[in-house]
């Protein structure tokens, strides 16, 4: 069984929207499973329309669950816990050292920049937003923005994958007066990466994946999650990723999802240069934030889906790695 749009569409809906409607979107998803347990985390965001209070990324939660069909919420954060204007998306993982580390991205109070923090608990319950630490601001890097946490641990190395806004000629100094450059044309959004052995200190390795000057996906190359590869004949690529595309900040909220391939986890080429690759078949068609994890030899994808009123819910299917590295053969 191959994955395929209309299996996508078949998904489990975990969350669904909490109005009808353009702008009402749950998802952002980030999953982690802790054996230790034998439980899933799923972090997540709620969002709705401009002016509709609280507005925007106004709420994000953790949700938890033993069997992928009961989904409890155990962690809830509005943004004014961090006195921010919009929160997006936040990942989970266990450290070695047992402690939980919560990563999240909002935009900065101070500067209307998006930032990404950290936030650490000996438990998910007491993971707090007054704790919490910025690791990342656009402007030391040369960056406009930093966001979308997504982690992946490599042989002792955690790789940390980031939104990040580039500038362009276009960028100005009222270019976060909305605090939202993404949204404004004014940027570029593009993947950047760090490293870190401990989950502390963090060490940047600069533009992974970044859009091209033409095509469907020249404003926007996000990458979402990256599965390994099983291992294959000479050539054969070691990692593919899922990242989401656009042609114009005009987009910026209704990405469509497209596969990538690296040997290095640093240098991917696109393998969907013509289009995008997953799509939902409903108003903008756009299904995004495609996150792969695997557990007891099974993998599942994560995904915020589009509904035929132009909502968001977040939804899951199961599959196979055949599936995945069917996607990894170039067409």
């Amino acid at each position: 069984m191959t994955l395929t749009n209309e299996r996508l569409a078949q998904g489990t809906i975990i969350r669904e929207p909490v109005g009808s409607g353009s702008g009402y979107w749950v998802g952002c998803p980030g999953a982690y499973y802790e054996a230790a347990e034998r439980a899933w985390y799923l972090t997540y965001r709620i969002r709705r329309p401009r002016g509709v209070a609280p507005d925007r990324g106004g709420e994000v939660r953790i949700a938890r669950s033993t069997d992928l069909a009961r989904w409890d919420d155990v962690v809830v954060i509005g943004k004014d816990r961090y006195d921010s204007a919009s929160i997006e998306r936040s990942c989970l993982h266990r450290g070695r050292d047992g402690q939980w580390r919560y990563f999240t991205s909002y935009v900065h109070p101070t500067d209307g920049r998006w930032c990404t923090a950290v936030l650490k608990a000996p438990t998910v319950a007491q993971l707090d937003p007054a704790k919490r630490e910025v690791i990342f601001t656009g402007p030391p890097l040369g960056l406009e923005g930093v966001k979308d946490p997504w982690i992946l641990e490599v042989d002792g190395v955690y790789h940390l994958f980031l939104s990040i806004a580039t500038p362009t000629p276009r960028t100005a100094d009222g270019s976060h007066a909305t605090l939202d450059i993404f949204n404004t044309g004014e940027c570029k959004s593009a993947t950047g990466l760090a490293i870190s052995r401990d989950l502390d200190r963090w060490e940047w390795q600069g533009v992974v994946l970044a859009p091209g000057e033409t095509g469907w996906d020249s404003y926007c190359r996000r990458l979402n999650s990256v599965v390994p590869l099983p291992a294959g004949g000479a050539g054969s690529p070691r990692y593919l990723a899922f990242f989401d595309g656009s042609a114009s900040h005009l987009e910026n909220y209704e990405e469509k999802c497209a596969v990538a391939v690296s040997d290095d986890l640093r240098q991917w080429k696109s393998l969907s240069p013509s289009g995008p690759v997953l799509r939902s078949p409903h108003g903008s068609t756009s299904l995004r934030y495609v996150d792969a994890k695997c557990a007891g030899g099974a993998w599942y994808l994560f995904y915020e889906f589009t509904r035929a009123d132009g909502s968001h819910d977040l939804r899951m299917i199961a599959c196979e790695t055949a599936d995945l590295a069917a996607l990894a053969r170039p067409v």
